[in-house]
């Protein structure tokens, strides 16, 4: 889908070409066939694509990044079109200037920023060592669940808000109505060749405070928690009940 004429994925693309921090930018997509305006738009505007599984992202997370010999990996989902290069920044400069302390940082644990500013940075190390331990769905699909619900085994750092805007504030894009609030942040924000930051966007709906019911009703939504769930579910060990009539 479209905003001002160009793919979501575009805008996002843009926005993380402004961080000081990144060397490269892998898209990491499927080889299903309605991906391929994806690897279309890779090739159009220079940016490398590696196409893996679409149900183990994991796995396409891990061979993405030895392909490119990433020694560092910092994971930005593609429905965070309003993703912040500058709080991305801040996490990796944290991760970086703790080197040796930390196997992941991130902005989620607990989760402090916006709904939509996630960043995850990780050592080339823990991805390896997911890839090739988690066994769940929800580890293989979500890539890094394996490394951050086990601080035992992992050292594990967080990068937070001064306030917690989590709960308060939805901008990630997985509904309708997601995609009409991002369409119409950009709309009152966006200009060719210019970045708009999360100071800003929190300004636009203090002045437009209507701006924020647009997707209310799916705030503190996370297809990860639905996820989780349903495979725990899955995994109930029936023998240990006892079914009546």
């Amino acid at each position: 889908m479209k905003i001002l004429g160009k793919p979501v994925l575009w805008h996002l693309i843009r926005r993380l070409e402004r961080s000081k921090l990144i060397d490269k930018i892998v898209v990491a997509t499927t080889q299903n066939r309605e991906d391929v305006p994806i690897l279309r738009l890779c090739k159009k505007i220079g940016v490398d694509v590696f196409v893996g599984s679409e149900e183990d992202v994991l796995d396409r997370y891990y061979k993405a990044a030895k392909q490119h010999g990433a020694t560092v990996i910092v994971r930005i989902t593609a429905d965070c079109p309003l993703i912040d290069p500058r709080i991305m920044d801040r996490v990796i400069r944290y991760y970086l200037e703790n080197k040796g302390k930390f196997d992941f940082v991130s902005t989620n644990h607990p989760a402090t920023f916006p709904d939509g500013l996630d960043t995850e940075v990780l050592s080339f190390e823990a991805l390896e060592k997911a890839w090739r331990n988690a066994k769940k769905p929800y580890e293989r699909e979500h890539v890094t669940p394996y490394i951050w619900d086990q601080p035992e085994k992992f050292r594990i750092g967080n990068v937070e808000n001064d306030e917690d805007l989590s709960t308060k504030e939805r901008w990630t894009l997985d509904y309708e109505e997601d995609f009409q609030f991002i369409k119409t942040v950009y709309e009152n924000l966006y200009k060719e060749g210019e970045i708009f930051f999360m100071e800003d966007v929190l300004q636009l709906l203090k002045e437009k405070p209507e701006l924020s019911e647009i997707n209310k009703k799916y705030r503190g939504i996370t297809w990860y928690a639905l996820q989780k769930h349903l495979d725990e579910l899955r995994t109930v060990d029936k023998s240990k009940y006892k079914l009546e009539n």
